[in-house]
């Protein structure tokens, strides 16, 4: 769920498979029962719904918790869950965008200034951070759906601005507004994605070297324990 906070990729296991795996799940139910609330409960006419229950599917989530995630949203009509945005600036100074789904805000922010506190980080107001960054829909797509130069036309033909391939997936990206129009164009071809997001791409790296790394990662991943939170970005790059 980190997106492009760089670190995802080196996370440390240290046995918390099965731990970060009910996290996983439950950040995803929680986006599908918001999805489903806000929107119609059929996939096929709710695009956030559609992406939800793709990138659940695509982290192996049972069916029947997806469906469940859906039937709470009529269940609990008193629920109401808020996206609320926090910035601020962690160890070596790195830029952190925190993305939140909560059902109480006080609880939350209280949560994330401990954390930022306990970690010599400080959290700033709305604009403090994000400043470092640029937000982007991110599509991700397994490389086994396309070739790379099938998907870089499908891509352009959809309207998306850029497409790059990592070692395990290609990765579209396009203007925030457009994210859903995109993601329709190239669902005619595609069956399965990886994840469609909005995400907060850095304009620029603060290089982090080997022996501060770990104090980093144990800060990134208390802000991802929090079950309020749904996605950390930050500005961090890790020097091999």
């Amino acid at each position: 769920m980190a997106g492009h906070s760089h670190w995802a990729g080196i996370k440390h296991k240290k046995g918390k498979a099965d731990k970060q795996r009910s996290k996983i799940f439950s950040k995803l139910s929680k986006e599908i029962t918001v999805a489903a609330k806000l929107g119609d409960k059929d996939p096929s006419m709710n695009p956030r719904l559609r992406s939800a229950i793709q990138a659940a599917r695509s982290a192996n989530m049972p069916k029947d918790n997806i469906e469940r995630a859906i039937d709470k949203s009529t269940l609990n009509t008193e629920l109401n869950f808020e996206n609320l945005r926090y910035e601020g600036f962690g160890p070596e100074k790195v830029a952190i965008i925190i993305e939140t789904l909560t059902d109480n805000k006080n609880r939350t922010a209280s949560n994330i200034r401990t954390i930022f506190q306990k970690a010599g980080g400080s959290l700033g107001t709305q604009g403090s951070a994000s400043h470092n960054f640029n937000q982007l829909g991110i599509i991700k797509i397994d490389k086994n759906e396309l070739t790379e130069e099938e998907i870089f036309e499908l891509a352009i033909d959809a309207g998306a601005e850029e497409c790059k391939t990592n070692n395990d997936f290609h990765e579209i990206q396009c203007a925030t507004n457009e994210i859903y129009n995109v993601k329709k164009e190239l669902e005619k071809k595609i069956n399965n994605f990886i994840s469609t997001e909005i995400e907060w791409i850095p304009l620029n790296s603060v290089r982090i070297l080997k022996e501060k790394q770990n104090e980093l990662i144990d800060f990134f991943e208390t802000l991802e324990e929090d079950d309020d939170v749904q996605n950390v970005y930050s500005n961090a790059e890790f020097v091999k």
